[in-house]
């Protein structure tokens, strides 16, 4: 939960023009995405995420979790966190080019 809470967060400081209740932290022990965006921040953070801080990661379930819970509109990212590490993120090499293409196309 600690990690679902710092994600949680990090994206209401990312995106100050949301409400609070856009960005919600799943209840431990309920099915699907870690973190609960509202529609109006599905639109700014097109992403389902799943919430991992474990010493010992089972990458592949994992990342399976992460794209049975995806909504059929959103990009799948996978958190992964352990004790004194910062967190990661994985995403589909599909949506880590579209990033690193749009800011290049910025500059």
């Amino acid at each position: 939960r600690k990690l679902q809470n710092m994600v949680r967060d990090a994206l209401r400081g990312a995106f100050p023009s949301l409400e609070e209740d856009d960005i919600k932290s799943q209840t431990m022990g309920m099915t699907g995405e870690d973190i609960v965006l509202s529609p109006a921040a599905r639109k700014l953070i097109p992403y389902s995420f799943e919430c991992k801080n474990v010493e010992r990661l089972q990458f592949w379930s994992s990342v399976e979790q992460c794209e049975t819970n995806c909504k059929e509109e959103l990009s799948p990212a996978l958190i992964v966190k352990k004790n004194r590490r910062d967190p990661y993120v994985c995403i589909p090499i599909e949506t880590f080019l579209e990033i690193i293409k749009g800011k290049h196309d910025r500059q």
